[in-house]
């Protein structure tokens, strides 16, 4: 009976490596390579390969789109919290609900959470909204959250979490959004529905030469994913955003990231919170 060789060896992490930068635009350096052997185990068992050679070999010969779905689901990172970078919320309740408020004419506003993870910060958004409505005249809105990771998306769309995820929330929104498992072990939560319904989700690459959206934005967030592009990849993914923001629309990004040197169409108000010019 054989055994699975499973160490990948340097060459097939230059393929896998040199991929996965090409077509996702994560950066994989050496110093990951281990990383990277270690996630992509599961997929050697999952799909009966002995090797990292046959795997290598299966990927990039067929035309298993699947397969790369899932390989790309256990290399991404995915990590985000609840009200991660809370000055962004507080700056859409001050400035940018208000706005919109005063402007709209009964349209629905439209916000994009472009690299939403597993829906931690859309349902963040829609919780800053409501809160923002509740002794207001309500308007409608919408959150559509993207992800280049199935896996992270279906989460999002269930809206269950472990308790202690939402352990840093105030206790006032935790019993306004969310329903507590009777689980004693393993606690979960799930969001209110009045919450889910005001969300979609889709799966997107965001180093797609264009993005199969069908709306303009009034808003989107982009945060903490172009850390793992280069300088070039980064002002094709914002001038790519931009065709899907409205003029004036707001985009945030990450707490370390940002466009100084490069062409974008976008003003800076505050560091890492940025509008779109009308011309």
């Amino acid at each position: 009976m054989n055994t699975f060789t499973k160490e990948l060896n340097d060459i097939e992490f230059n393929k896998l490596s040199s991929f996965i930068y090409s077509n996702y635009g994560i950066k994989m350096p050496y110093a990951k390579k281990s990383m990277l052997q270690a996630r992509l185990q599961s997929r050697l068992r999952e799909t009966g390969k002995e090797t990292f050679k046959e795997y290598c070999d299966h990927v990039f010969s067929s035309s298993d789109d699947l397969e790369l779905v899932h390989m790309i689901d256990v290399v991404s990172t995915n990590k985000t919290d609840f009200f991660r970078e809370a000055a962004h919320f507080d700056f859409m309740q001050s400035v940018i609900l208000p706005e919109y408020k005063e402007e709209q004419s009964g349209e629905t506003m439209n916000i994009w959470s472009s690299a939403c993870s597993s829906g931690e910060e859309v349902y963040t958004i829609a919780m800053a909204i409501e809160e923002f409505l509740e002794d207001k005249k309500r308007f409608n809105y919408s959150i559509h959250g993207t992800d280049i990771s199935s896996r992270v998306l279906q989460k999002a769309q269930n809206g269950v979490y472990q308790e202690e995820r939402i352990a840093n929330i105030p206790m006032a929104l935790k019993k306004k959004y969310f329903l507590r498992s009777k689980l004693r072990e393993n606690p979960k939560v799930k969001v209110v529905k009045e919450l889910i319904q005001k969300t979609s989700y889709q799966r997107l690459n965001l180093m797609d030469p264009s993005y199969n959206v069908h709306k303009i934005f009034d808003v989107i967030f982009c945060r903490n994913v172009l850390i793992y592009f280069d300088r070039k990849t980064q002002e094709e993914v914002i001038n790519k955003l931009c065709t899907h923001l409205k003029p004036n629309g707001y985009l945030f990004l990450g707490h370390s990231e940002s466009i100084t040197g490069i062409n974008v169409p976008l003003k800076q108000l505050k560091p890492t919170i940025y509008r779109k010019a009308t011309n």
